[in-house]
């Protein structure tokens, strides 16, 4: 069965840092794309960044030189370095996944919540 865990989440000022991490289950397939996703109060989630399994990054335009997505191998967790965080950043962030070649993240985490003061 595949599931996600987020962890990493929290509280920062603005310009500050943080680094999510997602680790799937070791029944996920290695080919699965991983991507994150936020959600701020009263507001849709909306895509951040992805990496398929044989490590091709895409990242939403709002997040673009501020954040990186990156993993070991197909058997670590994945991260998301967040860097010179703004207050809009705030939100709780998934991850999810899905099979390769597949465009709907089937499975995803709890969340983990990002707070940023600005």
């Amino acid at each position: 069965q595949v599931q996600l865990v987020e962890s990493g989440g929290g509280l920062v000022q603005a310009g500050g840092s943080l680094r999510l991490s997602c680790t799937p289950s070791l029944r996920t397939p290695s080919s699965y794309t991983i991507g994150w996703f936020r959600q701020a109060p009263g507001k849709e989630r909306e895509f951040v960044a992805l990496i398929t399994g044989s490590r091709h990054t895409r990242y939403a335009d709002s997040v673009k030189g501020r954040v990186t997505i990156s993993r070991v191998n197909a058997r670590t967790p994945v991260n998301l370095q967040m860097n010179n965080l703004k207050p809009e950043d705030t939100a709780v962030y998934f991850c999810a996944a899905r099979p390769a070649g597949t465009d709907e993240f089937r499975y995803w985490g709890q969340g983990t919540q990002v707070t940023v003061s600005g």
